[in-house]
């Protein structure tokens, strides 16, 4: 794959909103056929955590909660914001308990993506985790969330008919399944997974 250069000129950056999670900025460029124009984009200043927990009968978690800008209900992955000076995986050990009350003695990141690479720099980053102990949610004070234990391959079929559309949750959850296909995982989780 050959790497090409920046075809964008960037002539000046205007911050037009700031708040603690994002930065919206109006970019002057000249754009790739030569043209003046503008280039909006979103400065996330965390990163987006997620994590798929396998317990040992092969069922995983799904969170359900209302997100605001679609304005609908959305099942997800246990996920959050990770802050950058932040190890990701304290902060996937951190959003798991806080969403699902569980702690996993076994973790493994397996994917990172830019979840919108047109318009901001977004970066996620997902974790497996297994041997998991059950304990208390602790949701933060913005979270209504709804736990849902359900077979790990009831997940996966929710994400292939679009009953799951959060795309860090789609791609993590089709991930594991074909890691754990193509023997990427360790045995005792691969089994899990596919049994399920």
């Amino acid at each position: 794959m050959t790497e090409s250069k920046n075809p964008w000129t960037a002539l000046r950056a205007t911050t037009k909103y700031d708040n603690n999670w994002i930065r919206v900025t109006e970019h002057d460029v000249i754009n790739p056929m030569g043209k003046p124009g503008i280039y909006g984009t979103v400065h996330f200043k965390h990163l987006a955590i997620g994590v798929v927990p396998i317990d040992a009968d092969g069922s995983t978690f799904l969170v359900g909660q209302f997100r605001f800008p679609f304005g609908k209900y959305s099942w997800e992955i246990p996920e959050g914001g990770g802050a950058l000076d932040v190890a990701p995986l304290e902060s996937a050990k951190r959003e798991l308990i806080e969403e699902t009350g569980l702690v996993a003695e076994h973790w493994r990141q397996f994917l990172r993506m830019d979840l919108s690479n047109s318009v901001s720099d977004e970066v996620a980053i997902s974790f497996l985790a297994w041997n998991l102990a059950h304990g208390q949610a602790q949701p933060e004070e913005t979270e209504q969330l709804q736990i849902r234990k359900l077979p790990f391959a009831r997940a996966l079929d929710m994400a292939w008919a679009g009953e799951i559309t959060d795309s860090l949750s789609v791609a993590s959850l089709l991930k594991v399944e074909l890691m754990a296909r193509r023997g990427e995982l360790p045995a005792e989780v691969a089994r899990l997974i596919i049994a399920s």
